[in-house]
């Protein structure tokens, strides 16, 4: 399902034929030091992990992580969306790029027209987001979006404590 549109963008529902794009990036070295180590090794592996962790978000809350696609060929670049964690209190945006794809805005684009999905689309009054503790391109993407940042918590799930940033939309 399409979700939204950007100048050089298009987010859409992630499908189980993306698994093998999905295998791919939940292994790039980027995913696993400023994320996690999902533990999926094959194509078989990362649609089950889709289904628990995207597809079952489509169903139960409306939204959560979408494919980024380059609309001038459509090519998969990475994921960003709206999604609610457990360990958080408000709803929190996330996003991760092929490392051959970072460093052209992308992450930023596609960051800025879910923020505003989110406000005047969901109207969330507030957002937040989460990074690995050293994470510079993830801080500096968020401080363009004006996110402030709490503090740092060990939040349930993660082996390592997060940074917290905090977005007030209205």
């Amino acid at each position: 399902m399409h979700i939204l549109d950007t100048e050089r963008l298009s987010l859409r529902e992630f499908t189980p034929l993306d698994a093998p794009f999905l295998l791919r990036l939940v292994n790039e070295p980027g995913w696993i030091r400023n994320i996690n180590d999902p533990g999926v090794r094959t194509a078989e592996e990362a649609l089950s992990w889709a289904e628990g962790r995207l597809f079952k978000a489509y169903r139960e809350l409306g939204h959560g992580f979408w494919a980024v696609r380059r609309r001038e060929d459509g090519a998969l670049l990475g994921m960003c969306g709206l999604f609610k964690r457990p360990a958080l209190p408000e709803p929190d945006l996330g996003y991760a790029l092929l490392a051959e794809h970072e460093g052209r805005g992308y992450a930023l684009e596609a960051a800025r027209a879910c923020v505003a999905h989110a406000r005047d689309g969901l109207g969330w009054p507030v957002l937040m987001a989460i990074t690995a503790v050293d994470n510079p391109r993830s801080t500096g993407l968020l401080a363009k979006l004006g996110f402030v940042e709490q503090g740092q918590e060990q939040l349930e799930g993660y082996d390592e404590p997060s940074r917290v940033f905090r977005l007030k939309l209205r």
